[in-house]
């Protein structure tokens, strides 16, 4: 079957964040079922449908690498006030409704996280999923690629696990530990299910062990020499705190401990990383693995603000999540992008500068394409993924600042929904409009199982003042 071509007409800008950074101005893009096919002025291509985006600044999708989709009922929860908690209470106070989650909730709650994603640019979403319960049984990432298949977001499923007791030395809650054959038999099910590996695929697979303080060494071995057969990613929480247990524990530092069983190279990334050394930043950049910066929980957790610029010159490939919505009351990584570059410019008088806006842009996109192993994404040019956002450059608040689109976005703090996401070729956000779902009808439906599930029987809902 012929593939379908769609014309972008007359963009006022095109950011492309390709190797030389060019950017287009006054230009079309022909796009060719799901990939790019051209980008200039004046194309002259036949087209089956053209879109308008006259006043328009075009740029790649963004591509979120950390986050958990499981936690977004648990959001605008005054009872559970992380930034006025230590990390033990609020553990032990998140994890009394973590563990009566069941896979409506998860359903839901995942269609919630991606609608705030794709609403805010982001088209391509890595989700860590690690919440198992009796009621969710092993159906965690199904329910959220029948999620995904909905919104109409490429996914790249976490399959997290959790597999020390807590009378080992756990934080997690005995009815929501695994043993690490079930992890990894469960991981085999579900790569031969949903995991593509070719170009432009909608789906793919990452065995995610949740950290190391929380999981037998064994699940990271087994996970390592699984992930290697069948050429799969791998990540984990790395460097957020851990340390003290480890060192106690084992004698070693967390990254020394994970390297030691393989868990380290390129087809690994980390989460946070703000306990690291330069030391184990070095020790990353030469083994190519990267770290996923979530600002939002950083900041409201009170953790070390990472050395961005230092990191870089380690060779430490950096890209850019939203973390769970436990420590992040929302799903948009045009928010995390200014917060990240304000975090950034707060130290750059003693740190000797900051990372530019544009560089942060380039974490969310180019950086973020990396980190997954996606090649065919992460930039606007011809045979990548027809993956973009545009807002409109017309509005009277940005007036006076489109002298420079590249920068644009964290500088100005252009943090609302988008205009238009298209995601492999297909349009599924415009003009304040999900593509293809009842919007309301679902948001009703994921209320009702708030309450049922989570509201109703947990005293963190009850008494809010």
């Amino acid at each position: 079957m012929e593939e379908k071509t769609i014309l972008i007409r007359n963009a006022k800008a095109i950011v492309t964040c390709d190797e030389q950074d060019r950017v287009y101005a006054n230009a079309d893009m022909l796009i060719r079922g799901p990939k790019i096919a051209a980008i200039g002025q004046n194309l002259t291509d036949s087209y089956d449908t053209c879109i308008d985006a006259s006043g328009k600044f075009v740029y790649p999708g963004l591509i979120n690498t950390h986050h958990h989709f499981f936690q977004t009922f648990v959001r605008n929860l005054t009872t559970i006030d992380y930034p006025n908690m230590t990390v033990p209470e609020w553990i032990s106070k998140i994890y009394q409704i973590f563990q009566i989650i069941d896979d409506e909730v998860i359903y839901y709650s995942s269609l919630t996280a991606m609608a705030d994603l794709v609403k805010h640019g982001c088209t391509t979403a890595f989700d860590h999923q690690y919440c198992y319960t009796k009621a969710t049984g092993k159906r965690p990432v199904d329910r959220q690629m029948e999620a995904a298949a909905q919104i109409g977001i490429r996914y790249h499923a976490g399959r997290g696990a959790n597999t020390l007791p807590p009378s080992e030395g756990s934080s997690i809650p005995e009815n929501m530990v695994e043993t690490t054959d079930a992890f990894i038999r469960d991981c085999d099910r579900l790569v031969s299910l949903y995991h593509d590996p070719k170009p432009y695929s909608m789906s793919q697979i990452v065995p995610s062990p949740c950290q190391p303080m929380n999981c037998y060494g064994d699940t990271f071995a087994e996970t390592v020499r699984f992930c290697r057969d069948k050429g799969l990613r791998m990540h984990t929480h790395l460097g957020e705190g851990e340390n003290e247990f480890m060192e106690a524990r084992f004698g070693k530092r967390t990254l020394e401990y994970c390297a030691e069983l393989g868990f380290i190279g390129p087809d690994v990334w980390i989460a946070h990383g703000w306990e690291l050394t330069p030391e184990e930043w070095e020790v990353l950049g030469r083994a190519g693995t990267g770290v996923s910066h979530c600002p939002t929980p950083a900041i409201l957790g009170g953790f070390p603000i990472l050395p961005m610029r230092e990191m870089i010159a380690r060779g430490v490939c950096i890209s850019l999540g939203c973390d769970g919505s436990a420590t992040n009351d929302g799903s948009s990584l045009l928010d995390a992008m200014r917060l990240a570059w304000m975090m950034q410019c707060f130290y750059s008088k003693e740190r000797g500068g900051s990372v530019s806006p544009y560089e942060i842009l380039k974490m969310a996109t180019v950086n973020g394409a990396k980190t997954l192993g996606r090649d065919d994404l992460g930039s606007l040019e011809p045979e990548k993924g027809a993956d973009l956002f545009m807002i409109d450059a017309g509005k009277l608040e940005l007036t006076g600042t489109l002298h420079d689109p590249k920068n644009l976005l964290p500088r100005a703090g252009v943090t609302g929904c988008v205009d238009l996401t298209m995601v492999n070729g297909r349009v599924v956000f415009e003009n304040g409009e999900l593509k293809g779902v009842d919007e309301y009808r679902l948001a009703e439906e994921g209320e009702r199982v708030c309450t049922r599930v989570l509201r109703n029987p947990c005293d963190a809902f009850h008494h809010l003042v």
